[in-house]
């Protein structure tokens, strides 16, 4: 098996891969209509785009020179140098091989050599093999988060490597969220500078309306410190205070 960077050559057969594996894992609970809207938001110009950013890692694994899957990752300097493993996709057919073992493995490794102090990622909850596939190479889970998939909400579950601290109730607690109080427009919020969504100008950071986290607020804007902006079904964030943004969002890290 041959890992390497992805090139422009290879985006048709990662949209290939991407399609054939959200298809396979996600179709249990979620509609083909709403696939390929993502396969074509995430999977189109803007990945072309991401292969020409240094802060995004594509790697695809190739067998007897076809490539069979890909990782995709991002590294977001500000607030946590973090490593987000955004995606891990193996065609249905190489399954059961390794493969998408050996691509977590080199994708992490090539996030900590570019200044990564933490790993994070995020797999759906009714993604069982997903979050198993985390669970048990060296991640701990470490909360959850609310996702919008079309008109639904759904619950990821939030992994970062390594310990956490215990909660209290001898669960892994939150300080991955590294919760700070806000007050915009006199109106006081919780932002989760653990939880960093890259846009175009500044990062878009969650936000609570209780210390606790049991409430989301919104996304908070880092370029320029707002918590007026709008998003659609997709994930697009848009800031309408400065025109900052973010594009359409992919739901977990997981390869199944």
């Amino acid at each position: 098996m041959n890992l390497r960077e992805a090139t422009e050559d290879d985006l048709e057969t990662i949209r290939s891969i991407a399609h054939s594996s959200l298809s396979s894992s996600y179709s249990h609970f979620l509609d083909e209509e709403t696939i390929d809207d993502a396969v074509e938001q995430w999977y189109g110009q803007s990945l072309a785009d991401d292969l020409e950013n240094d802060d995004f890692l594509v790697l695809v694994a190739e067998e007897d020179g076809n490539v069979v899957a890909f990782s995709q990752s991002e590294f977001v300097e500000e607030g946590h140098n973090t490593g987000q493993i955004l995606w891990i996709h193996v065609d249905p057919d190489a399954r059961g091989s390794g493969t998408g073992v050996r691509l977590l493995a080199r994708t992490r490794e090539q996030l900590l050599d570019s200044g990564a102090e933490h790993i994070r990622a995020t797999v759906l909850e009714d993604n069982e093999i997903g979050n198993e596939f985390y669970d048990s190479h060296g991640f701990e889970r470490s909360g959850t988060i609310e996702v919008d998939i079309g008109e639904k909400t759904y619950t990821e579950n939030v992994f970062v490597e390594g310990e956490t601290p215990d909660d209290g109730n001898g669960e892994g607690g939150d300080s991955w969220r590294a919760l700070e109080e806000v007050t915009v427009d006199d109106e006081s919020v919780f932002v989760s500078y653990g939880e960093v969504a890259r846009g175009s100008d500044a990062p878009f950071y969650t936000a609570y309306e209780r210390e606790d986290s049991s409430r989301r607020y919104g996304w908070f804007c880092g370029n320029c410190d707002s918590l007026d902006n709008a998003m659609d079904s997709m994930g697009r964030i848009q800031c309408n205070s400065c025109g900052n943004r973010r594009k359409a969002t992919r739901w977990d890290a997981s390869y199944l």
